[in-house]
């Protein structure tokens, strides 16, 4: 069964997007929805069907709809997001989730993001960050555990998500900025480290042996060549001015 992925367009009001770790830039809104178009046929070039929902005007992060929604093979979450700002954009992607999976919800005083969930496997790693908090990751390994799945915390420091620091390639080997993230709880997992230079390379999409790479990252482009990976490159620059990765702009249903 080909993979089904989950996209929603670029907000007009991106400008007034959530930034925790980069500067603000202009966004040339233009600029952006083409990029994003062409991820969309990123994505689409790999076998994948993408279903792509309508802008929000008033929200202007909802690009970014792996953070609203955790999903499994079995379920969807619903996450209570961290920025406050955010919270609207669950909704409406709920709804398209919902032809999908069945959903669960994460609950306050819980927080959590889908952009500080990593899975291996039957294992979430999830980051403790300031839009993931210790009582989300509590609801969450609470909800997985009668269907097998084993939650894992992850102390992080200096970037947004987990994602931002690590994603998972296959083959039991993750992509790191280990900076940034502390990997011990990933025991023997593999790791490539992202370059020096590149400190936030550590967020890239990996689809079987393809890998799709911002071509800001070259040198990361290299390693993940020379380990063996095929490398679709893209260019999501205005996106990234939105603090935006590549995994963060869809969600990926088997």
């Amino acid at each position: 069964m080909p993979l089904t992925a989950i996209t929603r367009a670029v907000s007009p009001s991106m400008n007034d997007c959530q930034l925790a770790f980069a500067e603000r830039q202009s966004i040339d809104i233009g600029k952006a929805i083409a990029q994003h178009g062409q991820y969309e046929a990123c994505l689409a070039s790999l076998g994948i069907a993408v279903v792509s929902l309508p802008a929000l005007p008033d929200l202007p992060d909802a690009v970014f709809v792996e953070d609203p929604a955790i999903v499994l093979d079995e379920i969807a979450i619903v996450t209570r997001m961290g920025a406050e700002s955010r919270r609207g954009e669950s909704e409406s992607l709920a709804e398209a989730l919902a032809r999908f999976r069945p959903l669960r919800r994460i609950a306050e005083p819980g927080t959590l993001e889908g952009g500080d969930v990593v899975r291996i496997g039957g294992t979430l790693f999830v980051g403790r960050s300031a839009r993931s908090n210790d009582a989300g990751i509590a609801q969450l390994a609470d909800e997985l555990a009668p269907l097998g799945y084993a939650v894992k915390s992850v102390e992080m420091h200096g970037c947004l998500h987990l994602k931002s620091a690590c994603t998972y390639l296959g083959r039991g080997t993750v992509l790191a900025n280990r900076d940034w993230a502390d990997l011990g709880p990933f025991g023997n997992v593999g790791v490539i480290d992202v370059p020096a230079g590149e400190p936030g390379a550590g967020d890239v999409l990996a689809i079987g042996d393809t890998a799709i790479v911002p071509v800001s990252f070259p040198e990361t482009a290299r390693f993940l060549e020379r380990a063996g990976w095929q490398v679709l490159p893209i260019d999501v620059s205005e996106l990234q001015k939105a603090e935006a990765g590549v995994t963060c702009m869809s969600l990926i249903l088997a």
